[in-house]
Order: structure tokens, then C-alpha cells, then sequence
């Protein structure tokens, strides 16, 4: 979900809006039901994260990343982008890679950001029941003379708030 959503933010030229099909009880789920019980998936806090580019101006980033490896396939391990709104920075990063953790150091241009904030969704197995798994803050991210240097751990999604 979050490699989608940056593919899509990082298109907002000509992505002008996109939506789920269906949201409870299929595949990629945001909501689960079973009577009157209710689960809210990754998916859920995915999309909720990502809600910092609603109305939001892109900013191109451009990414070095290693890549992925799965069956002979590969793609970028760390999917990013970010808009600026409100005076805020925000940028969302996805990790795929289901065991590495990936190192990233984002250079910032244009202004004079001095501090970082963020959130995180991630759990010790992509097996993790949905109920596992929730956003917490994220303190991992490290800004100093315009540089933001954090690790995102395996199969993770983050997205920071820079002031």
C-alpha cells in the first residue's frame, strides 16, 4: 500500500485521484468484519498516514536505493515521496524488503528544517496478525545541517513530519 500510494503521490501530475474498488472484506482489505466485529488492517493505518498529502504540493525527491530481490525479479527496496504543507516537509518512505533493513540519508534544500517528528508502522513478522500491528511515533529519524539520516527497518512504512 505505501510503495502504491508514493508511486501515486509522486505522479500527482497527472494522478488526480484514485480509490479503492472495495474496502471490507476483500483482498487488501482496509476493514474487516466477521457480525459485529470490526478490524482495522495495515492497509488502514497506511492510507491514514498518508493522509499528510492530501491538498499537499509535491516534492520531487529522488531516491538511491538498493534493490529488492524476489525470484529472480528485482525493484527499489525503499519507495519515497514527499509535499510540502503548511510549512511542514512531509515524507513518506516504504521499505519492501521482508528481512533488510535500509539505511537512508534524504539531503534537504530550500529551507532551514530543525526538527524531525514521525510514525511508524511495523511488527517483528509480515505474518503479524492485523491486530498487531499499529502506527507508534517514530524517534529514529536524525536531522543535523540539513541532512536527515534514519533506518528503516524491514517491511515497514514511515512518514515524517519536518519543521
Amino acid at each position: 500500500a505505501g510503495m502504491t500510494l508514493n508511486i501515486f503521490n509522486n505522479h500527482a501530475d497527472r494522478v488526480r485521484g484514485a480509490n479503492l474498488a472495495q474496502i471490507v472484506n476483500v483482498l487488501q482489505a482496509v476493514i474487516l468484519t466477521e457480525g459485529e466485529k470490526m478490524l482495522l488492517t495495515p492497509t488502514y493505518h497506511v492510507m491514514k498516514m498518508y493522509n499528510i498529502h492530501q491538498d499537499a504540493l509535491l516534492v520531487p525527491i529522488d531516491l538511491e536505493t538498493d534493490n529488492y530481490t524476489f525470484e529472480g525479479r528485482s525493484i527499489p527496496a525503499v519507495s519515497a515521496s514527499a509535499s510540502k504543507k503548511d510549512g511542514s516537509l512531509n515524507i513518506s518512505l516504504t521499505n519492501i524488503d521482508y528481512a533488510k533493513a535500509r539505511e537512508v540519508s534524504i539531503s534537504l534544500r530550500g529551507e532551514n528544517y530543525t526538527r524531525v517528528t514521525g510514525q511508524i508502522l511495523a511488527s517483528g513478522s509480515v505474518l503479524d496478525y492485523p491486530e498487531k500491528i499499529k502506527v507508534r511515533d517514530f524517534s529514529g529519524a536524525k536531522l543535523t545541517n540539513g541532512v536527515l539520516k534514519l533506518t528503516i527497518p524491514a517491511h515497514s512504512v514511515i512518514v515524517l513530519n519536518v519543521k
